[in-house]
């Protein structure tokens, strides 16, 4: 019984998302969604309780899957800038699985629904808390990273990447506008500010 909960919760949000990517927020149809999944509509109501509930549950779902992801690969032994550059690829993955459109999606409704705003801030946070937990630890092991904080840089780096997916979104993307490759441009400061401060502190230890 356990079993065929979880099936038939999952269906619906596979199918909550597949709608969502095809209709967007406002556009989206609890009645579609039931039908893709192949499920009465009273299933769809009985688990999430509205099409907010159930956007909520899946955007919840896909960014919990994603950023279980960033902390495993931000918690390898790499300098900093190797794994900004992985968490770029990371960026084309979320791109192409449709993870970026419902990012936006529940970004924009937030604006003007205060129940998805917070859950939505709530969730950004999870991002940027890791970010600068990542930081702090280069901080300590190198000391600072420029003219930066931690937080600064965390700050930086996760606002680069929310403007750059919505700005890839709208289609401006490599023949109107070089953002992938801007993006990517930014490990190589990083690398800068990150070598530079283990040289000086080279550099400290020797005089």
């Amino acid at each position: 019984m356990v079993d065929a909960a979880v099936g038939t919760r999952t269906l619906i949000i596979e199918a909550a998302r597949r709608r969502l990517l095809a209709d967007g927020y406002a556009g989206l149809s609890t009645r579609k969604v039931a039908e893709e999944a192949a499920v009465p509509l009273s299933q769809l109501h009985y688990y999430f309780g509205s099409k907010q509930g159930l956007i909520l549950a899946l955007f919840a779902e896909e960014n919990q899957r994603r950023l279980a992801r960033q902390r495993s690969m931000y918690a390898q032994d790499l300098p900093l800038w190797q794994r900004y550059e992985r968490a770029c690829d990371f960026l084309e993955d979320d791109l192409d699985s449709g993870y970026v459109r419902v990012l936006q999606e529940m970004i924009a409704a937030g604006w003007s629904n205060h129940d998805i705003r917070e859950v939505v801030r709530e969730l950004l946070g999870g991002w940027v808390a890791l970010l600068i937990e990542v930081a702090r630890e280069t901080e300590r092991r190198h000391g600072p990273l420029g003219p930066f904080t931690a937080e600064e840089l965390a700050t930086l780096v996760g606002t680069i990447f929310i403007g750059a997916e919505a700005m890839i979104l709208l289609g401006f993307d490599r023949q109107v506008l070089p953002i992938r490759a801007a993006v990517l441009r930014i490990g190589v400061l990083i690398r800068r500010l990150e070598e530079g401060s283990i040289r000086d502190a080279g550099m400290s230890a020797v005089t």
